[in-house]
């Protein structure tokens, strides 16, 4: 006689939000935003580019606690689509090539110590950092770029004019802190990447100054 047995399988929550803030303060939120609506406006033709940011990266397959949420993130090879969460291995084992934080007193100990592990063991490339309101970073840009398994510093830059200036292999663009500002530049055209509200503005002023001209 034989028996079949049937037992019950426990559904695993992977969360899409922890129930915290987008950011702890204005500074925070507004280059958040800033740099992911930059970087996809920038990377809008390549479909196998992904922007995002404060968004749940899940990298255990079982593990829900497996988990981190860069505030800004750009995976290379994967499709261009909207997601609710980030799962490794729905998505060919693709991992963030660039990741960057905006980061505080607050959250230093969890930046200076826990992420970098976390991003060095998964294997991001490159790991920005700024400081927006000069909490602890002197410069407020940092960038470190994975080299056998470990971080190490990105060459820093100061331009003639006291722009601080790191450039990013990964995406091919400078970052650079312009008094107190970060923004992302073009380095082949010196171009300032804009956010889209930027970039409607931008739109309006040029198109009011070809009205004035006739």
């Amino acid at each position: 006689m034989s028996t079949s047995t049937n037992p019950l399988k426990t559904e695993i929550i992977y969360p899409i939000s922890d129930g915290a803030p987008m950011a702890e303060s204005d500074p925070a939120r507004d280059y958040l935003v800033y740099g992911v609506e930059a970087l996809d406006i920038y990377f809008q033709n390549r479909e196998d580019v992904y922007v995002s940011g404060n968004l749940f990266i899940y990298y255990k397959k079982g593990v829900p606690s497996a988990v981190v949420a860069p505030d800004v993130f750009v995976v290379f090879g994967v499709e261009k689509k909207k997601r609710l969460t980030y799962k490794l291995w729905k998505e060919d084992n693709k991992v963030p090539s660039f990741v960057l934080e905006v980061t505080s007193a607050t959250t230093q100990e969890n930046d200076e110590e826990e992420k970098p592990k976390k991003y060095a063991s998964l294997g991001v490339q490159e790991y920005f950092q700024y400081d927006p309101i000069g909490d602890y970073l002197d410069p407020p840009l940092k960038g470190s770029q994975l080299v056998d398994g470990n971080y190490q510093p990105m060459a820093m830059n100061l331009l003639p004019d006291g722009t601080l200036s790191i450039y990013s292999e990964v995406l091919g663009l400078d970052l650079r802190v312009i008094g107190g500002e970060l923004r992302f530049y073009d380095p082949q055209t010196g171009e300032k990447l804009l956010s889209h509200k930027e970039t409607e503005q931008a739109r309006r002023e040029a198109e009011q100054a070809r009205q004035q001209a006739e």
